[in-house]
């Protein structure tokens, strides 16, 4: 099957409930990379010698879980204000804002 074939495949198997096709597809991608080979391990060359599950396949099974709207949970991707470039005026929630020092620091004497 072709490269192509295969991509349109994907895009037809998708759930109604993906919210982030691009983090689903890319999900999808690690997964596949990362499947178990017949002795219990990952059959990728990056986790030679690591057991099935390997934590690429287990994040990427996060990530395709993160692609998707929960029931109780609005899209994270929801209609954003007019004018709206993708950035927020607001910090991260957990992360301390930084500032600046209010006078300059003096250049060392040499």
């Amino acid at each position: 099957m072709s490269d192509t074939t295969a991509r349109s495949d994907r895009q037809a198997d998708r759930p109604a409930e993906v919210t982030d096709p691009l983090l689903w597809k890319l999900a999808l991608d690690v997964a596949d990379a990362h499947e178990p080979d017949g002795d219990g391990g990952c059959r990728n060359l990056l986790c030679t010698g690591q057991a099935w599950p390997c934590p690429a396949w287990n994040n990427a099974q996060r990530a395709l879980r993160m692609a998707q709207t929960d029931s109780g949970q609005p899209s994270p991707y929801a209609a954003r204000p007019a004018g709206s470039q993708g950035r927020s005026d607001l910090p991260a929630p957990g992360l301390a804002q930084r500032t600046r020092p209010n006078e300059p620091r003096a250049a060392s004497a040499a």
